[in-house]
């Protein structure tokens, strides 16, 4: 029979990027002020600045997430948007007919180049067309 109380249990600490759920709701007007921001500004995230960087400061101040220096989360004076900078996005090339990933194009061995150099690409086709990698099926190395 196993003993389960006398192993150790080593408890790690959390990912940054993961960290417990508001389950108390303790910072849930932070965030709802912030939500509401971002609606009302249209996704134009810049405008709720102040909001996003109290809603992270209810969760440190609650032990919801690592304490960690604000200015080193983009929230410094010199990382702040300011006044004209931002531009909204006019979606000039789709409407010219762009698609993204459209560009790409098939390897030689009738896949996805995806993640490939034209050079990976040359080297595959010499190795194919000698014989080396024939068949183009699991064995071959990308």
């Amino acid at each position: 029979m196993v003993n389960f109380s006398a192993s150790k249990q080593f408890v790690k600490p959390p990912q940054r990027g993961i960290f417990p759920l508001d389950h108390d709701s303790e910072c849930k007007p932070a965030m709802e002020a912030y939500l509401e921001c971002l609606q009302s500004s249209r996704s134009q995230h810049h405008k709720c600045r102040e909001l996003s960087k109290e809603y992270l400061q209810c969760r440190m101040d609650n032990q919801l997430m690592a304490r960690e220096d604000l200015n080193d989360m983009g929230y410094s004076d010199d990382a702040a948007v300011k006044g004209d900078e931002v531009k909204e996005y006019d979606k000039s090339k789709e409407r010219g007919g762009y698609v993204a990933g459209k560009h790409m194009t098939e390897g030689p061995s009738g896949g996805s180049s995806l993640g490939r150099t034209d050079a990976d690409a040359t080297v595959n086709e010499e190795q194919r067309m000698a014989g080396g990698g024939g068949g183009g099926g699991a064995s071959e190395e990308i």
